[in-house]
């Protein structure tokens, strides 16, 4: 073996002192390539990026080796990318590797913004359902399952996890929290950065980068501030401490990276400016006085989507701003050239950017990405989703359960076998020998019915906007009725998806066994209805009794509405609860499985994912409108509602050909 040229290609050196030396070769134009981190495009690198974003092969021209990636349709197919990304890079004079990250995507979740449903990958309850556990040992384990997973397909950074504390029920990014406890949220997310980045950051670790700081709850109105109405962070109740307190917990166990939020903090002691601008909080707060050596990544498009509080600055004057607070990197950003040519007018020094850059670099060469940045593709297809980690994925959906009505009548849980059941929210098919599906909940002995967390639909389909889960968390007034009328006929049991609060106060005059999840698949919730697995979970979060509580609540106070419905760590239990066996093939085939016909889909509240597991339904999309199953936004817009895909699906659809497809679905 040929000894190294240079001391950064020496492996027996430290990161640190790779890094200087590297650093003392580079050329401007690839130090501030290591300053963005943009979203890049899966396949042939001339392919135009997503939602705007230059090709793959532009961005790598202008020296970018931070790559955000956002579906994957198979384990396979992104290991022999991130193989032919490092591979490209390595034709270049320095052959800086490429760190590739992702928001989480071992759950339910489907937001470009926030966090991908799994596909490939194991899947778990959302943080929301770990913090219903609030089992350490359990989230760390899960930690080390997302660490093997994504190393095995080439990503090093996780843009997570998030500890913000839910104090405002209506925020939307709710789920993605481990809820409104900061003592939950500070064991959980040390156990996490843990299984992600094993006792200290190695080769073999993910880099976790931990959001959003210095807290990004407290939301007025429960807006969220990657839109201009939902920017202002807000303490009627004075506990910024409490909301900055897992911060410092998981900077104490090492944490890698962190991530100011967008939002302006309002009536503090600091500049009213976003975080990510703002030198009180990155420089003062995180860097001197809680000691964090580490990368600052921006939060996504800062520049030029979510300049909060310094909207009258041009482009290039936001960005000095952004790095005189103390920013090193800028995410979902790719204009290096902006960079270079503030630092040759000398508006920015080029040791401002040496001190980033040096950070970035000592995180690759920490990482292992110098000595060895490529993957084995056909282990990745082993490695991710493997069946041990499938099934410790459905154990925790299960476990995360939270039982909060149990009713006396034949929909007491757990249910009996063999009984006759109508269902709406899930499929039918789940429920094979467990119970025989009718197709009427007149002819039920009781009613299932599936449902989520109400929000409005809001902005143009397709957009980032249409993505969130924002709004009022009342459940309008024909959905209360649907549940009327079903149980009317049939004592019924309602599961609810909480991905962020809700108002439930009107369905429990109707309803006999109330059940929340936070990430379930059907078969989670099968079992869990019949005995065969325990619903441990208690709320994360607690479920105010109406929308005037919450508006007469602090954003910033947790359990903060008055008579809440469901208080904060509520939770029953199955009474003398002895384990059930799962059915058997044959008992599955003893049992029938009608589907109704006619009136099964209310469109307007109905999933396009729920929709998608019905043959018949999926039979009329392969008919009527097949560019839909292979649209590119499809695996990221499966919580959306039916009529705003087939809108964003079919842009470019007359609307009588979109009208007919609906009739069609709707007759089903």
């Amino acid at each position: 073996m040929s000894s190294p040229s240079h001391p950064y290609q020496d492996p027996s050196l430290s990161p640190a002192q790779r890094a200087e030396d590297l650093l003392s070769r580079l050329p401007l134009e690839d130090k501030a390539g290591l300053m963005f981190q943009p979203l890049a495009t899966l396949g042939d690198f001339d392919t135009p990026g997503p939602i705007g974003y230059p090709s793959t092969r532009t961005l790598l021209e202008r020296r970018i080796n931070h790559f955000n990636i956002l579906q994957a349709r198979s384990a396979k197919e992104l290991a022999q990318w991130a193989n032919a990304v490092q591979a490209e890079v390595r034709r270049q004079p320095f052959g800086i590797p490429v760190t590739i990250s992702s928001d989480p995507r071992h759950a339910f979740g489907n937001n470009p913004g926030t966090g991908l449903a799994a596909g490939p990958f194991s899947q778990w309850p959302e943080p929301l359902g770990f913090g219903a556990l609030d089992d350490p040992e359990l989230t760390e384990r899960f930690g080390e399952v997302v660490r093997r997973e994504y190393r095995a397909v080439g990503i090093t950074l996780a843009l997570h996890p998030q500890i913000d504390l839910a104090t405002e029920p209506r925020w939307s990014r709710t789920g993605g929290t481990y809820g409104q406890s900061a003592a939950t949220a500070s064991r959980l997310g040390v156990a996490y950065v843990r299984g992600l980045q094993g006792e200290e950051l190695g080769a073999g670790s993910v880099a976790a980068m931990g959001k959003h700081f210095p807290g990004g709850g407290p939301q007025l109105d429960g807006e969220d501030p990657h839109f201009a109405y939902g920017k202002e962070q807000v303490y009627p109740g004075g506990l910024w401490e409490m909301h900055l307190q897992p911060f410092k917990d998981v900077l104490a166990a090492g944490i890698s990276q962190m991530m100011p939020y967008y939002g302006v903090p309002m009536g503090t002691e600091y500049e009213e400016v976003g975080f990510s601008f703002n030198r009180e909080i990155v420089t003062d707060l995180l860097r001197r006085e809680l000691g964090f050596d580490g990368i600052v990544c921006s939060d996504w498009g800062i520049i030029g989507a979510t300049p909060w509080g310094v909207e009258h600055l041009s482009f290039e004057q936001r960005m000095v701003k952004a790095l005189d607070a103390g920013i090193d990197q800028f995410g979902g950003e790719a204009i290096p050239g902006t960079l270079i040519g503030l630092v040759r007018s000398g508006e920015v020094n080029e040791s401002r950017i040496d001190e980033s850059a040096r950070r970035l670099l000592r995180e690759k060469f920490t990482l292992g990405l110098f000595d060895d940045p490529f993957v084995d593709a056909e282990r990745a297809e082993i490695v991710v989703g493997a069946a041990d980690a499938r099934e410790e994925g459905l154990r925790a959906q299960t476990a995360a359960h939270t039982l909060l009505m149990n009713g006396t009548t034949k929909a007491h849980l757990p249910l009996e076998r063999g009984i006759s059941v109508y269902v709406e929210g899930m499929d039918p098919a789940a429920l094979a020998g467990r119970a025989n599906v009718v197709a009427a909940p007149e002819d039920a002995d009781v009613a299932i019915l599936r449902v989520a967390a109400p929000f409005e639909q809001r902005g143009v389909p397709g957009d980032l906007e249409s993505f969130f889960h924002a709004g009022s968390i009342e459940f309008p007034a024909q959905d209360v009725e649907h549940v009327a009328a079903v149980a009317s006929a049939a004592p019924t049991v309602v599961g609810v998806y909480l991905d962020r609060g809700a108002v439930l106060t009107p369905l429990l005059p109707h309803v006999d066994s109330l059940i929340a999840e936070f990430g379930a698949s059907d078969e989670a919730f099968a079992r869990v209805l019949f005995g065969e697995a325990e619903p441990l979970g208690r709320l994360p979060i607690e479920l105010p009794s109406s929308t005037e509580a919450v508006e007469a609540s602090r954003p910033d106070v947790p359990s903060d509405s008055v008579d809440p419905a469901f208080e904060y760590g509520f939770g029953l239990r199955y009474e003398h609860w002895q384990l059930r066996p799962q059915p058997t093939d044959a008992e599955r085939s003893a049992t029938t499985v009608s589907r109704r016909r006619g009136g099964r889909y209310r469109l307007d509240r109905t999933s396009i994912g729920l929709l998608l597991k019905d043959p018949d339904a999926r039979a009329v999309l392969a008919e009527d409108m097949p560019e839909l199953l292979d649209h590119p936004m499809l695996n990221v817009s499966l919580g959306m509602d039916v009529p705003s895909v087939v809108a964003m699906a079919g842009d470019r659809v007359d609307e009588t050909r979109r009208q007919h497809l609906l009739s069609r679905l709707a007759a089903l």
